[in-house]
């Protein structure tokens, strides 16, 4: 089953704007749907296509890439001998699938659009590693799109649901609550994506009626492959990435969610496992959230990447990470996520969808901890869980499983740094309201941001 994804839009949108003059090169982390997605679209919006996959070609085919590239007379005429086919000039599409596994053919990417016989899609997973650049030119030609697991709406596609996401929105704008009963209704699909996540495998076996159990084994055979993948293009550092990787649940459970290195080694400092962390994260199996040591509205300038939390890719993964520490069955533990009946880790999981939605909407992940002394009080450390950049001013988001009420890090954030007309988000399980300056966001509609 091919399920409908937004990348589809924007693979459209390249190939009108692009007019032959740049290939387009889509990465994500494996098993998110990136081959599917772009051999549909090369089957809709093409005459004709054809499929290179690095997993799978031999000596030959990666040699005519480095040796026949000079001529593209011969680089075609053996392409096609290879394949068994040719194609129709101007009409037809070159997949280059799993591209990092042969990085030159990505640089001869600059010649083969220059050539202009055909349009190119690029796909593939740790593109942007050192090992797999330091040996090229990295082609200027190339339109770079980056896919995420599936998100909310696409995983009400995948059950034929059209009319939630568009209530929603409709909600989001008007900035009315949608009022308890559907909430309620609305919230209840939602924790159900939590649980089962956006890999297109987890939510195919869903729609098409799987048990959980059935669910989860999907889904810890993708962790699995994600751990030998780190372990595989990890090997100058010990392994440190898939260790890392593995203690993501671990980490996220602490009461700040700050990444610790004790959980690594006692004797684990933050100069040696840098590169480590920046693998897992430029893989796209984690997502990166880095503290800003001041709330200004460029706040790469003043991340401090020694002060971070990270964060599943996909939060479905996320529950089967914890299934391994858990005493709770496989259905005991995914019903518990549905039906709100988890208890302490709610807030870790919730956290974690809201960076995996902010990051599909396109937003880097930042945060900010801040001392500060209320009249009267000592100085306490606050903290604020996500800064956004919003209408060109800064907008702090605080997410609330439970106390939602409460908003002591925003009333002192605004405080201490005299900022006024910025919006103020809590992210909570209830249903849209505004109240004192604050927009309290059921999670579901953080996906509008």
């Amino acid at each position: 089953m091919v399920y409908k994804r937004k990348i589809y839009d924007k693979l459209l949108e390249w190939k009108r704007k692009s007019g032959g003059k740049t290939a387009v090169l889509l990465e994500g982390a494996r098993r998110i749907g990136k081959s599917t997605i772009v051999e549909t679209f090369a089957k809709q919006e093409y005459e004709d296509y054809l499929i290179v996959d690095f997993a799978m070609e031999d000596k030959v085919m990666r040699q005519n890439f480095t040796e026949n590239i000079g001529d593209m007379d011969i680089f075609f005429r053996n392409l096609f001998l290879l394949k068994g086919k040719s194609l129709p000039r101007g009409k037809a599409v070159i997949i280059l699938d799993e591209v990092q596994l042969f990085p030159f053919a990505r640089q001869a990417i600059k010649y083969l659009v220059a050539d202009g016989r055909y349009d190119y899609i690029e796909t593939g997973s740790l593109i942007s590693i050192k090992k797999n650049v330091q040996d090229i030119l990295i082609p200027s030609e190339e339109y770079r799109l980056q896919m995420f697991p599936m998100d909310f709406e696409e995983f009400l596609w995948a059950q034929k649901d059209t009319v939630t996401i568009p209530a929603i929105r409709d909600a989001f704008q008007r900035k009315k609550p949608l009022g308890d009963d559907m909430h309620r209704k609305i919230m209840q699909r939602f924790r159900t994506y939590m649980a089962v996540g956006g890999m297109p495998q987890a939510v195919a076996a869903y729609a098409e009626g799987a048990t959980y159990e059935e669910i989860d084994f999907i889904k810890r055979s993708i962790v699995s492959l994600y751990e030998e993948d780190l372990k595989k293009y990890d090997e100058d550092n010990r392994e440190k990435a898939s260790i890392i990787y593995k203690t993501i649940p671990e980490q996220l459970e602490s009461r700040n969610s700050h990444f610790r290195f004790s959980l690594l080694d006692k004797n684990a400092r933050y100069k040696h496992y840098v590169d480590a962390v920046s693998f897992v994260a430029e893989s796209m199996i984690g997502n990166e959230c880095c503290n800003v040591t001041v709330p200004e509205v460029i706040l790469e300038a003043y991340a401090d990447r020694s002060n971070f939390k990270l964060y599943m890719g996909d939060t479905g993964l996320l529950i089967t990470q914890m299934m391994r520490n858990s005493d709770e069955t496989g259905t005991d533990l995914y019903k518990a996520v549905i039906f709100d009946k988890l208890g302490i880790n709610q807030g870790m999981i919730l956290e974690n969808m809201v960076a995996q939605m902010l990051r599909a909407n396109g937003y880097s992940l930042y945060f900010h901890e801040f001392m500060d002394r209320a009249e009267g009080e000592q100085e306490k450390k606050y903290e604020i869980d996500f800064l956004l950049v919003r209408k060109k001013k800064i907008c702090p988001i605080e997410v609330k499983s439970s106390g939602y009420k409460r908003h002591k890090s925003f009333d002192r954030f605004v405080q201490k740094y005299q900022l006024k007309a910025e919006e103020k988000f809590v992210v909570y399980a209830k249903d849209f309201k505004q109240e004192d300056g604050v927009t309290y966001l059921p999670a579901y509609m953080v996906m509008c941001l």
